[in-house]
C-alpha cells in the first residue's frame, strides 16, 4: 500500500479545473478516495463562477485549455482579495522551466506534471490545503 493510501483528506474542498474528462474523472477519484469534496470544471470560466459559491481550499489548474487558459485562470483566481490565499496548482503535460517561470509570475503555488500519480496528487493537496489539527 503507498504512503498516500494513508491520507486522510476528510473535508477539504479540491477543486479540478481541466478540459479533459479523463483528468478531471482521475484527479476525482484519487481525491474521493482521500475524503475530499471535489469540484470539477471544464474551463476557467466554469471554474470562476464556481470558486466563488464555493470556496475551495486548493485549485488544480490545467495550463493548457479553451477559451481562458490555465495563466488567465490563476492569474484571475490571484487578483481576487477573497482567493488570493488560496493555493492554485498548475497541471501540465510538459514539464518545462518556462511553463513553470510563468505560472510562477502568475501566482501559482506549484506546478504538477500530468499524468499524475495519485501519490503525487495527494501529497500536493497536503502541502498547501490548511489541515485540521
Amino acid at each position: 500500500m503507498s504512503e498516500a493510501g494513508s491520507i486522510n483528506l476528510n473535508g477539504i474542498k479540491v477543486m479540478v479545473i481541466d478540459d479533459s474528462n479523463t483528468i478531471r474523472k482521475s484527479a476525482e477519484i484519487f481525491l474521493l478516495q482521500a475524503g475530499c469534496q471535489v469540484l470539477l470544471a471544464e474551463d476557467g470560466f466554469d471554474a470562476l463562477a464556481k470558486i466563488a459559491d464555493h470556496q475551495p481550499d486548493v485549485i488544480f489548474c490545467d495550463i493548457m485549455m479553451p477559451r481562458l487558459d490555465g495563466y488567465q485562470t490563476c492569474s484571475l483566481i490571484k487578483k481576487n482579495p477573497h482567493f488570493s490565499h488560496t493555493p492554485v496548482i498548475m497541471l501540465s503535460s510538459k514539464d518545462g522551466l518556462f511553463d513553470r517561470a510563468r505560472g510562477r509570475m502568475v501566482g501559482s503555488d506549484e506546478y504538477l506534471t500530468k499524468p499524475f500519480t495519485k501519490d503525487a496528487l495527494l501529497k500536493t493537496v497536503v502541502n498547501h490545503a490548511r489541515l485540521p489539527a
